[in-house]
């Protein structure tokens, strides 16, 4: 009674089996009373293509994440407190633009301070240039009295005490005029220090005012009023909208095959936009733990296209032989995948399992297949090829 209930499960299951691989057949064809003899219909004409063995480049994809070319970390120079955050993540910056406003009163006064010793030093130096000519006046004086008196006393007409004092003068004409120079100089090396103070003071209070350094978007805010800002304190991030591109990681055996120009392909999101990028950098460091390479892939604009997205390259592979087909010759309907195979003059339907264009089972070579199958075609259709 067993063994009667096992062959009845059996044959059960070979009576489904059939059953699936019919109704497999009748979805890839029209409905025919015999789909395995050939009709008395007028052969349709069709092209047709060969299943051959070809070079075959075998793919290499890399996932990475999509990145702005140019990308800025907005920080402070100084510390103070934030007085004002003029921007929000999202918004479109202009070069120049003013993103955050420091609290620096402080060092408002200094620059002003500054800026008014430079003043004080430069009348300093006005004072000093009109003391040196005051004293090269006397020491002119000084000489031409020290000239006629000693005229006067080589004709015996002055005494040797009024040469002396002729003398005594022009010295100390001559030291004074030395001394002014000395203070002209002092004085202008004051008015240098002082207006290299000034202009120093001037950009430390710059520095309250943080502009943006190129157009682009605000991406993140970290800040807020109030709070305090310091050197090297991310404050926010700005990125360029108007170049991206997309950096993975390919593995060092592979690494040989990418040269820098090369055109790759690139897949966004869940793949459903592809456009066509060009590698720039290919790193020389490699990654001692993952043993990869980095390489930076310029992409061209694309509509949506923004830096944290997921994207992959892929990269051509060293070719290698395979099995082949057209793809206008492939068939897909839902599941199942098939082509059209010419067989004496007749189309027969062939379910195939292919990756890409490679032919994986289902066909042999040497065999040809229909290429864009007419709508009128079905398995057991006569068919006639073109340019016989």
């Amino acid at each position: 009674m067993k063994q009667i209930t096992a062959s009845h499960q059996f044959i059960v299951a070979g009576v489904a089996t059939a059953l699936l691989m019919s109704a497999a057949l009748s979805g890839c064809s029209a409905p025919r009373a015999s789909a395995a003899t050939p009709d008395a219909a007028e052969p349709i004409a069709v092209t047709i293509g060969p299943v051959a063995m070809t070079d075959l480049a075998s793919a290499i994809d890399a996932g990475g994440v999509v990145q702005a070319r140019t990308t800025a970390t907005i920080a402070s120079r100084i510390l103070a407190p934030v007085r004002e955050v003029r921007v929000v993540p999202g918004d479109s910056v202009r070069e120049g633009q003013t993103l955050i406003v420091l609290a620096g009163d402080d060092l408002a006064a200094g620059a002003r301070a500054a800026r008014s010793a430079a003043l004080a030093a430069e009348q300093g130096s006005r004072a000093a240039a009109a003391e040196l000519q005051a004293a090269e006046a006397g020491l002119a004086l000084a000489r031409a009295s020290h000239g006629r008196i000693a005229d006067l006393q080589a004709k015996r007409s002055a005494t040797a005490q009024e040469l002396d004092d002729a003398t005594a003068m022009l010295r100390s004409a001559e030291a004074r005029v030395f001394g002014a120079s000395a203070r002209v100089l002092q004085a202008a090396s004051a008015v240098e220090s002082a207006r290299a103070a000034s202009d120093q003071a001037s950009t430390t209070n710059s520095f309250t005012t943080i502009a943006a350094p190129f157009a682009g978007m605000v991406t993140e805010k970290t800040v807020e009023p109030g709070n305090m800002a310091s050197p090297g304190t991310p404050l926010l991030r700005l990125e360029d909208t108007r170049g991206f591109r997309l950096e993975v990681r390919v593995d060092e055996s592979r690494i040989g095959q990418i040269r820098n120009g090369d055109s790759v392909p690139v897949f966004l999101g869940t793949g459903t936009i592809s456009i066509t990028g060009t590698v720039v950098e290919v790193s020389r460091a490699v990654d001692a733990d993952a043993r990869a390479f980095l390489v930076k892939i310029a992409l061209p604009d694309a509509p949506g296209l923004r830096s944290g997205e997921f994207g992959k390259a892929r990269f051509a592979g060293t070719p290698r032989r395979a099995l082949t087909i057209p793809s206008s010759a492939i068939v897909r309907r839902g599941q199942l995948t098939s082509v059209f195979v010419v067989d004496k003059g007749v189309a027969r339907v062939r379910l195939v399992n292919l990756s890409d264009s490679e032919v994986l089972a289902g066909l042999a070579e040497s065999e040809v297949v229909i290429l864009s199958p007419p709508a009128g075609v079905t398995d057991g259709r006569r068919v006639s090829v073109e340019g016989r």
